[in-house]
């Protein structure tokens, strides 16, 4: 039985949204949302067996603390273990949690970029 979400997907997309320079697409063979900065994906929603997911990435040592800490978190679905982690949307975390969680991943994807980006995506 599908669950409804307590953090809705259309909100995270447009808090996401909210990033400098972020860009909202679908996957279809995914079935899953996406958004990005600069091509790279820093956010991927969807669901795992009926129950809404949005998976981020995060830098390994808290990533491994939140598994550690919380049920509703769990290593990224699909993605490298390391350093994505996979949030059940259903459950108990609050939206300012998964805010802050789309905040880290959002950094953590432009760290990644080339700096002339990073500049420019970083310039007020």
């Amino acid at each position: 039985m599908k669950r409804d979400a307590i953090v809705k997907h259309e909100t995270l997309i447009e808090y996401g949204l909210t990033k400098l320079g972020s860009v909202h697409d679908y996957e279809a063979a995914w079935e899953a949302d996406r958004l990005k900065v600069a091509g790279k994906m820093f956010a991927l929603l969807g669901d795992i067996d009926g129950r809404p997911i949005i998976t981020l990435k995060c830098p390994p040592a808290l990533a491994e603390q939140l598994r550690d800490a919380n049920p509703e978190v769990i290593p990224g679905y699909y993605m490298n273990k390391a350093h994505w982690n996979t949030l059940f949307l259903d459950g108990l975390l609050d939206k300012a949690f998964v805010h802050e969680m789309i905040d880290i991943s959002y950094q953590e994807v432009l760290k990644t970029l080339p700096k002339k980006v990073q500049l420019t995506l970083s310039a007020p």
